[in-house]
């Protein structure tokens, strides 16, 4: 199990590009699956994209080409790049993880452990 802290939301315009980190507890990190979703108010969780510990990455069709996800397994930190940010990303964006055997996880419950989120706003 990892402990996962997301930081760098925050309000940004459209067009515009942010990086989010998320720090991860415990030596299990670098055999571990990770993970970005994200939660727009009143609507469901939904999958943004993935990372396996190898480095091979995937997305949801809404990020792929705007979004990368990276991870560095020396500092323990995955990043979720964001660019040409879109209004309709506004949302609580959270960093998850699972050990890695050898699957594609794209299901919130394929995920057991999940930061605390952090808020994305982008303004039109």
């Amino acid at each position: 199990q990892v402990q996962l802290v997301e930081s760098g939301g925050g309000l940004v315009q459209a067009g515009g590009s942010l990086r989010l980190s998320c720090a991860a507890s415990g030596r299990a990190f670098s055999s571990y699956a990770m993970g970005w979703f994200r939660q727009a108010p009143g609507k469901e969780r939904e999958f943004v994209g993935g990372i396996k510990w190898r480095g091979n990455t995937y997305y949801a069709d809404s990020a792929k080409g705007r979004f990368t996800v990276s991870r560095d397994n020396a500092k323990n930190t995955v990043y979720l790049q964001m660019n040409s940010l879109k209004p309709e990303d506004t949302a609580v964006y959270y960093c998850v993880g699972r050990p890695d055997y050898g699957g594609i996880y794209y299901s919130s419950s394929q995920y057991t452990d999940w930061g605390q989120g952090t808020q994305v706003t982008v303004s039109s």
